[in-house]
């Protein structure tokens, strides 16, 4: 017979940085529970079933697998998500761009492109807090649109439409308020794609040239095209991209250009605003 508090107790996960927290979650998966329902009841028995998809989940975990991908959800914002391989995890750091667009624009109506938008994460977000937005998110990815589109419907946000596009592809002639993206922009070459979480998640979410600036310069050299008269441009990047990117939007006759910092101190996306 097995009880919560040993299960608890004897779970190792040694190479995680988040062992508890991943030990918690994974149990309460298995259990069907959540979290707080662990030391509510410690002593509750674990049936057998329960046990063998903890310890299934545990064994992934310890392989590398990141707990979203075990579980197939991950939160963002106030949001539950379904995530996938052929999607990128959703980060905490992703939700600035969110506050920031959400400072920018009043909660009347407008319009905002979501580009690249793999779980749908930023356009979800952004629809359930405004709904008189009209938001557009789009992927490139035809697994990752689905994945959206199940989200979207899940989350019930009627103002989300989820299209197939690469970039700036499947919309010609559109013009947006505000065109936000947290596209790929890690190097080729950056070490860290072959450790924790990342060597999971696709690479095409991830790398963008030598670099790692080939896709914020597609972004950001296109979206005049598409940007109404007073929009702003919001970007994710690297922690030391930041003037990189600055240099870009003003290149492409961007302006009230900044950069804002997430919660770790780094430079993490950079804006600016279309005025002509």
């Amino acid at each position: 017979m097995t009880i919560i508090a040993s299960l608890l107790r004897n779970a190792e996960l040694p190479e995680s940085p988040t062992a508890r927290l991943d030990i918690e979650l994974l149990l309460a998966a298995a259990l069907g529970k959540n979290r707080s329902y662990l030391h509510t009841w410690p002593e509750r028995i674990v049936t057998t079933e329960a046990a063998a998809t903890f310890d299934d989940y545990l064994q992934r975990r310890r392989r590398g697998e990141p707990v979203a991908y075990i579980l197939g959800q991950q939160g963002f914002w106030k949001l539950d998500l379904e995530v996938a391989p052929h999607t990128l995890i959703p980060r905490p750091e992703t939700e600035l761009l969110v506050e920031t667009a959400l400072q920018l624009l009043p909660a009347t109506p407008a319009k905002v492109l979501d580009l690249g938008t793999g779980t749908g994460a930023i356009a979800l977000a952004l629809a359930s807090e405004r709904g008189g937005w009209q938001v557009t998110a789009v992927d490139r990815v035809a697994e990752a649109v689905a994945l959206a589109e199940r989200n979207r419907e899940r989350l019930r946000l009627g103002n989300v439409r989820v299209l197939e596009s690469h970039w700036y592809g499947a919309l010609a002639g559109e013009r947006f308020h505000i065109i936000i993206s947290n596209p790929p922009y890690i190097r080729a070459t950056d070490p860290h794609l072959v450790a924790g979480d990342v060597r999971f998640e696709p690479a095409s979410a991830l790398v963008a040239g030598t670099d790692g600036l080939d896709d914020l310069r597609t972004i950001i050299a296109q979206a005049p095209a598409h940007l109404e008269p007073g929009g702003w441009l919001l970007l994710e990047h690297g922690y030391d991209q930041a003037a990189a990117v600055r240099e870009l939007l003003a290149k492409h006759d961007f302006e009230q250009i900044e950069s804002r910092e997430d919660l770790g101190g780094h430079e993490r996306i950079t804006l600016g605003r279309l005025t002509c």
